[in-house]
């Protein structure tokens, strides 16, 4: 009886420890399966974020925008056609005929016109102010202040003409002090000056030369 006792004890302990063992391998099959399940999501996850593929391609594609850029193609060779001689250079006193004239309008107002003829060979600006003195008969020379004008665009083609005046009030009491005898005109953006005559039949200056005005120069058409 008491070997039979010990017999089926035996049993069941053999059965319990196969039991756990059987337990106990199949959770380390679902651990391992677990953990190979978030290893492979994890790398899937990693895959997805790297910056290797879309980075690769977006400097890429950023670079070939970059050279292939139509726009920065034509700014540079707006740049070099300027350059080489794309662009209008300003006229050269050498190859200006200027000449002074008196264009007063009535007997209060005076005004001088001082012409530039483009004598030379090229096409060439005479945009701006003209530098502008004038030579009274004690020798002195005083400079003449610009007017309120915004300069025009004035291109001159071989043979074209520019004009730019001197404004003043006329002093008929005939007591004025101003004696002018000579203009002196440099050409806008020039530094060489010619020296014209004061026009004959030209009003007298009213006030001092202070108060004559230099105006921009425009096209005579």
């Amino acid at each position: 009886m008491k070997y039979t006792r010990i017999t089926a004890l035996a049993a069941i302990g053999v059965a319990a420890t196969l039991s756990l063992t059987a337990c106990n391998g199949d959770n380390s099959e679902k651990n391992s399966s677990s953990k190979s399940s978030l290893s492979s999501s994890s790398s899937s996850s990693d895959g997805g974020s790297k910056p290797e593929g879309g980075s690769g391609s977006g400097d890429s594609e950023a670079g070939n925008a970059k050279s292939g850029s139509s726009d920065d193609t034509g700014a540079e060779a707006a740049a070099n056609g300027a350059a080489t001689g794309g662009k209008v250079t300003f006229c050269k006193t050498q190859d200006l005929a200027i000449d002074a004239t008196d264009a007063a309008p009535d007997k209060d107002s005076g005004r001088i016109d001082i012409t530039m003829v483009n004598r030379g060979s090229t096409t060439c600006s005479a945009t701006g102010f003209a530098g502008v003195d004038i030579k009274d008969a004690d020798n002195t020379s005083n400079p003449i202040e610009r007017g309120h004008a915004q300069p025009r665009v004035t291109t001159l083609k071989p043979g074209d003409a520019a004009v730019f005046n001197l404004a003043y009030d006329i002093d008929n009491t005939g007591d004025s002090l101003a004696s002018p005898t000579n203009i002196l005109v440099t050409p806008p953006n020039e530094t060489h000056t010619v020296t014209l005559k004061w026009p004959a039949g030209a009003g007298e200056i009213e006030g001092a030369y202070t108060d004559v005005e230099v105006y921009p120069t425009h096209t005579t058409d």
